[in-house]
């Protein structure tokens, strides 16, 4: 590994390891760095090494969060092995505590959001008098974090670089992003793992109001790929505090808290990114620790003392 060093947990006494990026190999392979993952292509199968980096708003921020690759990387394996009999993955083995071997697959370069609640940038459209989202109308009287009538999913396209842009069956068939059965398929699979997930979710006390997924293509066949719900790529909500009509940051344990963050200062994501102060990573680092042993049921909600980004600002002075 290269670009590690120590740092004061945030979390406790003593001091812990981030690490900003990997080398496994000295170069060869190089690996494609992500906004969060380092992916060597070994010929036949990929290396998945998770950083603690962060990013928000498309941008990777210069600060690093303790303990958040490790439980990325935990929560993804969790999820992998929970959800095989639903629909295949990539996964094949653990090398340690932050690398996932998992077999290598043709993407599918289509991006696979499903909306349970009217939250993010669905409910700032609905706000503003938009009522068709991705296809489905929706009723007037709404408010904000509000279960949907039912289950919405928003494809859209998988930019390099950029904003993701949303796209329909006719527009991606016509692309020659997916053939009219692939696209059959996978919209069937995403639906069948957000009831998967949301189902383990609501066991342990805890909401995933939307989430998005990737796929691929291995052989003759389709299985996921990239990552499944983590902090970094669906939202997770406590039940126990959950209230239509407000935020869910205060007790949430996804990326939503850093972003609510981000825009209390003013910053979307355009010019320099800013440093992220000690208490905001504290929150941030207790959230992903939170997300993996919640879900694994190593812990409960009432085991991490939450705060709000009103606490925090207060903190900050």
């Amino acid at each position: 590994m290269k670009n590690s060093y120590m740092v004061d947990d945030p979390l406790g006494d003593g001091r812990v390891e981030v690490l900003e990026a990997s080398d496994l190999f000295d170069g060869n392979p190089s690996p494609r760095r992500g906004k969060i993952r380092d992916v060597y292509d070994m010929g036949d199968h990929m290396l998945i090494v998770t950083t603690d980096r962060i990013s928000a708003y498309d941008v990777v921020y210069p600060t690093l969060i303790p303990h958040k690759g490790e439980s990325l990387h935990a929560l993804s394996e969790y999820w992998f092995r929970e959800t095989w009999s639903v629909f295949p993955n990539h996964f094949m083995e653990v090398l340690d505590g932050r690398t996932m071997k998992v077999v290598k697959a043709r993407r599918v370069d289509v991006e696979w959001v499903c909306r349970a609640y009217l939250y993010g940038s669905a409910w700032r459209a609905y706000s503003k008098g938009v009522r068709v989202i991705s296809g489905v109308e929706l009723p007037d009287g709404l408010v904000m974090a509000e279960e949907l009538p039912e289950v919405i999913l928003t494809p859209t396209t998988k930019e390099e670089s950029g904003h993701d842009m949303e796209i329909s069956k006719g527009e991606a068939i016509d692309a020659g992003l997916v053939t009219r059965d692939e696209w059959d398929q996978l919209e069937e699979a995403t639906f069948r793992l957000f009831d998967k997930y949301r189902g383990v979710a609501k066991s342990k006390g805890l909401i995933i109001p939307d989430f998005k997924l990737e796929f691929g293509r291995l052989g003759d066949g389709l299985i996921q790929i990239d990552e499944p719900p983590t902090h970094d790529s669906a939202r997770y909500w406590a039940q126990k505090f959950y209230e239509p009509g407000r935020p869910q940051e205060a007790t949430c344990l996804d990326k939503e808290f850093l972003r609510s963050y981000l825009r209390r200062i003013g910053y979307m994501g355009d010019g320099e990114p800013p440093v992220i102060p000690g208490p905001v990573v504290r929150e941030v680092s207790k959230r992903c620790v939170a997300s993996y042993e919640v879900i694994s049921g190593k812990a409960s909600l009432g085991d991490f003392d939450l705060m709000t980004v009103d606490q925090v600002m207060e903190e900050l002075g």
